[in-house]
């Protein structure tokens, strides 16, 4: 893909990531490592004319300077699935959660609306 293929404002279906505009910064970072210089153009031609959002152009300005050094495009679709984050271990539950919770009334003949405070007979006034 040429950029000078695309209009200036690019659409989204010629995008190389089909899901551009809902990949957060740190995926996109990611995803871009297998683009190409014209790809890579051609998405910033379109965050240029739709986003322009600077974390991300700052991206692209700064593996365009990579790309231009000599680097290569990493192996990978650019539309792989990639999670955003990855499951953590499974929690080991340290209670028994086939029983009731135990309930904390408060103790006979404490007053309910402040329990702090000592109980009191309510028919002394």
């Amino acid at each position: 893909m040429v950029p000078s293929d695309t209009p200036a404002s690019g659409s989204r279906a010629d995008l190389p990531l089909p899901d551009y505009d809902h990949l957060p910064l740190p995926s996109l970072i990611q995803r871009i490592r297998s683009l190409d210089v014209d790809q890579l153009t051609v998405l910033e031609t379109y965050e240029r004319a739709h986003g322009n959002r600077l974390p991300v152009t700052e991206a692209f300005r700064t593996r365009l300077a990579e790309l231009e050094a000599g680097a290569e495009p990493s192996s990978g679709s650019p539309s792989a699935y990639a999670p955003e984050k990855a499951p953590g271990p499974e929690a080991l539950r340290q209670t028994d959660q086939t029983t009731a919770a135990p309930a904390n009334a408060p103790p006979i003949g404490a007053d309910v609306r402040n329990p702090k405070q000592p109980s009191r007979d309510r028919n002394s006034n």
